[in-house]
């Protein structure tokens, strides 16, 4: 059996359940497997099976006391018809790379990959540990997040869920599936701050004591919906499988063949689940980590020193605009040797002086990551220059990875294939989208660029902004950071 405990020393151990209906581990720490075990089908195997079967086959090797039949249950009303085809993450061949598509689900972002299920996974396990208090979600979101944890646990039995979101940091498009979510157990604040304040709010609110006390008097406890829920990246590591076994089954790699893959990613959860893939037995030569100009994470692996001292910068990829990278904690974690003092000793670091600095044989334990960055010229270049040449519409964030990972070819001649995460549908971001490929166009309404972007590309725009133009706005509520417990409780208790 795998089991769980935290990345800064509480020793206590955790069955996988128990981990996801905590979300953050007592003291402030990440849950982190006490093993990672190794694929135990062949790639051939998995080639075969269509992705409800590859999830199956990936979770029950890290969620053990799930049973079968709960885990097939949990992916079956997962991924199901709210995506909008079969394959639920297809891929498309363009500028030197596979696109893997993660963004068809009900809220066109990949957050939906792993927030479809993680309800699921929530609510079975409360009955397995006999939980009767209500599951109360806090989650803080750069954009994508928010939106994808709203969908999945709207109206869900037993559970309510509290998102926070930068006020003036998201696109029209995010903000706008947020501030019109339906459900009576959803509230959304928007902070005056930006995703790493509310990202900072969210986990003071998990280590607050008292707050966790009054939780329980009201019958109530905390989970998170962040990708610091492990319930979150076990998920994300079965797309990584599952797009290696498609370019098996269509005869493009053997098995074996090693392959690279590209992750734009600012809170580093989406390419962690990559790293896991890894370490699964996945054949993956460099996961390439592709920042936009919020570079904190290219300067950590070029010098080996993690600094989030410097000027925050809205970009036209404002899911990636984070400076706090929480999920690097588990990577760091495990470059220590699975060592939980030096962790936690970076950590409080961090926390006192907003930055550290790893070990030589640290850096060492890196050698299959490679950094680059991409700034916003490049990155909307990189959209031009794709749908240009290829026909192939990408958003800001996708655009990103695609220009780190065309300068890193043509710096390394590294011709490995490569598996780029395409994490968002372009029309989560139709202003900037549309900057690249039509610069001429001039309209200040989101809506209007969608309806342009679909003249020129042809690609039809998708239900999950169709259904959002004309709807009412349900959160109004806008809160200082020091207001967060207030405004919590005040939704609590009404």
């Amino acid at each position: 059996m795998v089991t769980y405990s935290s990345t800064r020393g509480d020793k206590h151990k955790y069955t996988a359940s128990e981990a996801i209906l905590q979300g953050l581990a007592p003291d402030g720490g990440l849950f982190v497997p006490d093993h990672v075990p190794g694929l135990d089908r062949s790639l051939e195997e998995l080639a075969g099976m269509d992705y409800r079967s590859v999830a199956y086959e990936v979770m029950k090797l890290l969620l053990t006391d799930y049973t079968e039949e709960e885990l097939r249950s949990c992916i079956d009303a997962a991924y199901d018809d709210k995506f909008d085809t079969g394959e639920i993450a297809p891929m498309a061949e363009a500028a030197d790379a596979y696109f893997l598509e993660l963004y068809h689900g009900a809220t066109i972002a990949f957050k939906d990959m792993a927030l479809s299920i993680l309800p699921h996974l929530m609510t079975t396990a409360a009955r397995k540990n006999k939980i009767h208090n209500e599951i109360v979600i806090l989650t803080a979101t750069s954009g994508d997040t928010g939106k994808a944890a709203l969908a999945g646990f709207a109206d869900v039995p037993g559970t309510r869920i509290i998102v926070f979101y930068p006020k003036d940091g998201v696109s029209p498009i995010q903000k706008q599936q947020m501030v019109t979510q339906t459900g009576n157990n959803t509230f959304v604040v928007g902070i005056n701050g930006n995703f790493d304040n509310a990202q900072t709010g969210v986990k003071k609110l998990f280590a607050d004591k008292e707050l966790g006390e009054w939780m329980g008097e009201h019958g109530l406890q905390f989970s998170s919906a962040n990708s610091i829920n492990i319930g979150r990246l076990v998920p994300q590591i079965v797309y990584y499988v599952y797009a290696y076994t498609r370019l098996l089954k269509e005869e493009r790699i053997k098995s074996g063949d090693l392959i690279n893959i590209v992750v734009p990613t600012g809170n580093f959860g989406n390419i962690l689940a990559a790293y896991y893939a890894r370490r699964m037995g996945l054949p993956v030569a460099k996961l390439i980590c592709a920042s936009n100009e919020n570079k904190v994470l290219f300067d950590f692996f070029k010098t080996g020193t993690y600094d989030r001292n410097r000027e925050f910068i809205l970009t036209s990829s404002p899911s990636m605009d984070i400076l706090i990278s929480s999920n690097l904690e588990r990577l760091i974690y495990h470059i220590c040797g699975d060592d939980a003092d030096k962790c936690r000793s970076l950590m409080e670091q961090l926390a006192a002086s907003g930055r550290y600095e790893i070990t030589d044989e640290m850096r060492e334990r890196l050698d299959m990551f490679e950094g680059g960055f991409c700034d916003e010229k490049k990155t909307l270049r990189t959209i031009e220059d794709i749908y240009g040449s290829y026909g192939y519409l990408i958003d800001t964030h996708t655009a990103v990875a695609a220009g780190v990972y065309a300068d890193y070819r043509a710096g390394s001649g590294d011709d490995t294939p490569t598996v780029i995460a395409s994490t968002a549908s372009p029309y989560k971001f139709t202003g900037s989208v549309l900057a690249a490929i039509d610069p001429d166009y001039r309209s200040d309404d989101d809506f209007d660029k969608a309806d342009r972007l679909s003249e020129i590309s042809k690609v039809p725009i998708p239900s999950a902004v169709k259904d959002i133009r004309n709807a009412e706005i349900r959160h109004k509520t806008v809160c200082e950071i020091d207001e967060m417990e207030s405004v919590v409780k005040n939704f609590l208790e009404a």
